[in-house]
């Protein structure tokens, strides 16, 4: 089993609010930490910061072409990201979030050049786990979510499974023992109509057609 110095052991359904509190200090200062999300091991770093978020893409060794999701608080601090809300992205995050679906919207211009990686686009949800969930909601800002792992490499969902050249990068590991592991969040794309589903995860995509239909609203 590989060993970090840099871990600390959190309660995954009842984090403790010190460790929570020196997580957010470590965002705070610019850092990226490991956190636990429902199914997965992720790196969070402060959204608006570009340096942070530039050392998400030298951990995970990601193409700056593929941008990164961001794990918000509630809706309203969608909108401080995005253009427009489209309907079918207000019936999606009523029914799934908190949960395991990213809604990919158009960004607005004022996000950082480095999270959008170009696209014009931000990948959001509100996130579940307990430990995710106090995170974002002890931040103003959003924080990454991306997956603790290698760009096309297995996500991680015990610290053993952790690449050490991920885990270099980061000033803080709160360690939750095994998390379910799976496939991640489902992505949809609500910037066109009818929205298009860009990854399959834990919501699938019979759920969400049956989800949209019935509200009476386009899918493809």
């Amino acid at each position: 089993m590989k060993r970090f110095n840099n871990i600390i052991r959190i309660d995954s359904h009842s984090p403790q609010p010190e460790w929570i509190e020196k997580a957010v200090e470590a965002i705070l200062n610019g850092n990226i930490i490991v956190f636990p999300t429902s199914c997965l091991y992720g790196l969070a770093a402060d959204a608006w910061n570009p340096v942070a978020v530039q050392k998400i893409f030298q951990a995970k060794q990601r193409p700056e072409t593929n941008p990164l999701l961001v794990l918000v608080k509630n809706q309203k601090a969608v909108a401080s990201l995005v253009n427009t809300i489209p309907p079918v992205a207000v019936l999606l995050m009523e029914k799934f979030w908190p949960g395991k679906l990213t809604i990919v919207f158009e960004a607005k211009g004022s996000l950082p050049g480095t999270l959008t990686a170009g696209t014009g686009k931000i990948g959001i949800r509100i996130p579940e786990h307990k430990v995710a969930a106090a995170l974002v909601n002890a931040l103003e800002n959003p924080i990454t979510g991306t997956s603790a792992n290698l760009s096309s490499e297995k996500g991680c969902s015990h610290i053993s499974e952790l690449h050490p050249a991920v885990a270099r990068y980061a000033s803080l590991i709160l360690d939750a023992g095994l998390l379910k592991g799976g496939l991640g969040s489902t992505v949809i794309d609500v910037t066109v109509t009818p929205p298009v589903i860009l990854r399959e995860g834990m919501v699938s995509a019979k759920k969400i057609q049956q989800v949209v239909e019935t509200a009476g609203l386009e899918y493809e």
